[in-house]
């Protein structure tokens, strides 16, 4: 996992970290989760770069130390809710349950959902998630949040003709715009965030990483002006 920080509370600075290195054997999670750590101990605010949607969960065990109150924006095409998937249940498509079981966050809303069973849908009234799928979104509906928020930006989330470059296309997602707009619109402390699921393998043009590179730095000018 490629990881940056965010803004330093102290300085105000954007510093990079550099790649973490995992050991054969290790446990991955633990090894985000002890990274991720060390930065809010030290009042910085981590800029995470996946990696699947997995890392998420890790991430958000860190930080909630620090913070009481916590919301979590998560921009998907898929729910990741699945009480597991594929008998695994710390999968990228089951990071948000485990997330929500421990209560991580006291708020979650997902944007840009178009795809979803029965259990998702169970799952979304289990844990009260707001979902506001791209059907909604169309029409008009929108989210407020009234404490400092997490945003997890999972790429498919955007349509592919603007990100093709990942590994479970689904079509008639959001525009590039429309998730800059939202984070630009946000009225509460970023105190953190990821983008994940990047695939360059499925983009041989190119297009995809000056997009993420984009909302990279549309995340942390955010996190650098609402802290």
């Amino acid at each position: 996992m490629d990881r940056r920080d965010g803004r330093s509370e102290a300085s105000g600075e954007v510093r990079g970290r550099g790649d973490l290195t995992f050991i054969a054997g290790a446990n991955v999670r633990k090894v985000i989760e002890g990274a991720i750590a060390r930065l809010v101990e030290a009042h910085r605010l981590p800029l995470v770069l996946g990696g699947d949607h997995s890392i998420t969960y890790p991430v958000l065990r860190a930080i909630r130390r620090r913070r009481p109150k916590l919301n979590l924006l998560q921009f998907d095409a898929h729910p990741d809710l699945y009480k597991d998937f594929g008998n695994d249940r710390f999968s990228h498509a089951s990071s948000f349950a485990r997330i929500m079981e421990e209560g991580l966050v006291d708020q979650l809303v997902q944007v840009g959902i178009r795809t979803m069973n029965r259990h998702q849908r169970q799952q979304v009234e289990r844990f009260g998630v707001q979902v506001i799928d791209m059907a909604s979104w169309v029409s008009g509906q929108r989210f407020t949040l009234q404490t400092p928020v997490y945003i997890s930006i999972d790429l498919d989330s955007l349509d592919p003709a603007f990100a093709p470059g990942v590994s479970h296309r689904e079509p008639g997602g959001l525009t590039v715009r429309e998730v800059i707009s939202t984070i630009q619109a946000l009225t509460v402390p970023v105190v953190g965030a990821d983008v994940v699921e990047f695939n360059p393998r499925q983009d041989p043009i190119g297009v995809t990483a000056p997009v993420c590179a984009k909302l990279i730095k549309e995340l942390a000018g955010k996190m650098l002006a609402s802290n």
